[in-house]
């Protein structure tokens, strides 16, 4: 049975629901207030130890937890409130900007502390990523999930794009300390949504009473549950390779291809290279939810990927400068459109009581395996050129999104059925 025309749908259809309205407002603090703690403490850690293997630790601190336990924190999203796993997620993020602030503050801060604090990060964001899904799409049911995890996409690059201004200007009048301090009062709000809001992720089913904890040994039955429906097996894989090959380790090279550019002056050029795919990625959400109103499916979805692969393909090869920031803000538009898609498909497919579990694996895929990235485009760019690694990268993904069309179709005998055609 099909949900209606897509001109049923009206144009930012979430936000039409009040609670999920005041909760993409105190989110949006929250990831404003995580990229305000990256800002300031990363410009520290440089002024105090000059080391660009603290650097790197950094991002594999970040990534490396959604690798490692996406599917943990899924199977706790299924079988515990999870307003609860917020609350810790909330308070990791607390206790890490309160500790730079302080540890700043008195001049004591060890390399050590760094490692500890980064760790304690990365924690924080690989635990609140199902238990945030499941609470939206209790929030605003089926019918408006497209929407919404668009919406939550569109507030993460926002953040990527106001958090470095705000935290700029929290360092300019406060200090790095005293900035990091004050940025514990904005992650304030969200916690205070989850603990008043009455949504646990379950629409009401009990759980937690006698849950256990996941065990290694169900990773079998997790994957066979998603192999069941082979649309969540091609996103789940479909986002793994645009992670591995490409990820966003792109903006870690970003001032070699700068250079290239003659924008390597570390001033304006260079900033909008850098924030072109966010902005890019934005865009894309506005023409997707002002109108563009596309049901999700995996052919639509493999196709958005498909040309996002081939832009970014493109970029390196770019001979202008104007000619890199269109092709950057034109694979944002693709990239949102394609990943806040296939979470669509995963999330609306998958059944109710694992839910979580597969939002999980689907995280493992498209968050963990950015840590791949770092080799495909960062190490062979050491030999190759990173120009030419990002080509090959690129180039390599659309290989593996093309054998996928080609697969599906093969597999169902028929183009890719709506969500909408399937679900309900």
């Amino acid at each position: 049975m099909t949900t209606g025309s897509p001109s049923a749908s009206p144009k930012f259809a979430a936000l039409h629901v009040p609670a999920y309205r005041r909760y993409f407002t105190v989110l949006l603090l929250s990831m404003i207030a995580d990229n305000i703690e990256h800002v300031i403490s990363y410009w520290v850690m440089f002024e105090e130890f000059h080391s660009p293997a603290l650097a790197g630790f950094a991002v594999i601190s970040h990534w490396v937890p959604f690798l490692l336990f996406s599917l943990h924190m899924g199977a706790l999203a299924d079988r515990y409130d999870c307003r609860r796993l917020i609350h810790v997620s909330q308070a990791l993020y607390i206790v890490a900007s309160s500790a730079w602030g302080l540890l700043f503050l008195t001049g004591s801060l060890e390399m050590w502390h760094a490692v500890v604090i980064l760790l304690i990060h990365g924690a924080a964001g690989v635990i609140v990523a199902p238990a945030s899904q499941l609470i939206i799409h209790e929030m605003v049911g089926t019918e408006q999930l497209p929407s919404a995890i668009r919406l939550n996409a569109s507030s993460r690059y926002l953040a990527i794009l106001l958090g470095p201004a705000i935290g700029g200007g929290l360092m300019l009048l406060l200090g790095p300390a005293w900035g990091l301090l004050a940025n514990v009062l904005i992650f304030v709000p969200f916690t205070i949504f989850t603990f008043r809001t009455s949504y646990t992720g379950h629409g009401g089913r009990a759980v937690g009473r006698s849950a256990r904890p996941f065990a290694w040994s169900e990773v079998g039955g997790v994957l066979a549950t998603a192999r069941a429906d082979s649309r969540i097996m091609t996103m789940i894989v479909l986002a793994g390779a645009s992670s591995f090959f490409v990820g966003n380790a792109f903006q870690a090279q970003m001032p070699e291809y700068a250079h290239y550019l003659g924008a390597d002056d570390g001033g304006a050029l260079y900033s909008v290279l850098l924030a072109a795919n966010a902005a890019g990625a934005i865009l894309g959400v506005i023409w997707l939810e002002g109108g563009a109103n596309l049901r999700p499916s995996v052919r639509t979805a493999m196709l958005f990927a498909i040309l996002w692969g081939i832009t970014m393909g493109l970029f390196p090869l770019a001979q202008s400068y104007a000619t890199a920031v269109a092709l950057l803000v034109l694979a944002g538009i693709f990239s949102i459109a394609f990943t806040s898609m296939a979470q669509t498909l995963v999330q609306m497919l998958a059944p109710a009581h694992v839910r979580g579990t597969i939002i999980g694996l689907f995280n493992t895929s498209m968050l963990g395996l950015r840590a791949g990235a770092g080799v495909t485009v960062g190490v062979i760019g050491a030999f190759v050129g990173v120009r030419l690694s990002l080509e090959l990268s690129s180039f390599a993904f659309v290989l593996v999104a093309l054998g996928l069309l080609a697969r599906e179709r093969v597999a169902n005998g028929r183009p890719a059925a709506a969500i909408e055609e399937t679900v309900n």
